[in-house]
């Protein structure tokens, strides 16, 4: 079967987040002085080939493990999208 996978990666909180910082200070400059803090990440979809549910999942893991996150930098999400079977 065919399973769409939704990755978010983000940075650390514990680290310094420059592009948030930069996005921050431009929503400032436009008015937006209620937001606190802004943090910017990637938002990675994946389609693959599975013979289940778990086995797409684990298989979103590994590839995000070993190339789409820096687990020095960044922390990441994997589910399952709501319609995961195509």
């Amino acid at each position: 079967m065919t399973y769409t996978i939704h990755i978010k990666v983000m940075p650390l909180k514990e680290l310094l987040d420059p592009q948030g910082k930069a996005v921050l200070g431009g929503l400032r400059q436009l008015g937006f002085h209620s937001i606190q803090d802004v943090r910017v990440g990637k938002n990675i979809a994946l389609t693959l080939e599975a013979a289940s549910e778990q086995e797409a999942k684990a298989l979103a893991e590994q590839a995000t493990a070993r190339l789409l996150a820096n687990p020095v930098m960044e922390y990441y999400e994997v589910e399952l999208s709501s319609n995961t079977k195509t």
